[in-house]
């Protein structure tokens, strides 16, 4: 698998803007994390891995795969929901799934899209909030500028780098513009950190 790629560049930028963050990056070194450019198959995983453990989902998603012969929309359009329901999950998340594959979405355009506009395509889909949207605009389409209030791990990292109890939005925001425009590269260090 391929992995976020990111360089010195963006390294200097975020050690010149906050030094606390800039230690942490000198702690922990250049860090490794997997994306794949498959969009729809990222958001059948992401669909699969909400609310339970990593190992269940890999679980899942690979008896959905073995089914599926492919993750892609055709292949699940063709799938009865309880067969994939079947795979593991609740009757519920096959739905996502079954919708996400029926959609009315161009998914090879995504890419090309801004943010804000890929994030309300996908939001519209049942069962795709922002969170999920966000994580498949960094771990999919690999982009370098994405720092999500959603994620508590994130939140969870600004806390134990600055040595705070909580992380208002307005406090958010400040960081998201100093980490700005490498957030998704400060998000990897703030994952480690939480």
């Amino acid at each position: 698998m391929p992995i976020f790629e990111y360089g010195q560049k963006e390294v200097e930028h975020l050690k010149k803007r906050d030094k606390k963050l800039g230690k942490a990056i000198d702690d922990l070194g250049f860090i490794e994390r997997e994306v794949n450019d498959d969009i729809f198959t990222s958001l059948v995983s992401s669909i699969i891995s909400q609310q339970i453990s990593s190992k269940a989902a890999v679980t899942i998603f690979n008896r959905l795969t073995t089914l599926a012969g492919n993750i892609t929309q055709n292949s699940i359009q063709s799938l009865d929901i309880n067969l994939i329901q079947k795979c593991g999950m609740s009757l519920r998340k096959a739905g996502y799934i079954k919708s996400a594959a029926e959609a009315d979405i161009d998914f090879d355009i995504l890419p090309q899209l801004s943010d804000e506009d890929v994030i309300s395509r996908l939001t519209a889909l049942p069962g795709i909030g922002v969170w999920t949207a966000e994580m498949l605009l960094l771990f999919s389409l690999k982009r370098y500028d994405i720092l999500s209030y959603s994620d508590l791990a994130i939140r969870r990292g600004i806390m134990n780098l600055y040595g705070i109890e909580k992380v208002t939005k307005a406090d958010f925001e400040k960081y998201r513009k100093k980490y700005s425009p490498y957030g998704s590269v400060a998000s990897l260090y703030l994952w480690e950190l939480s």
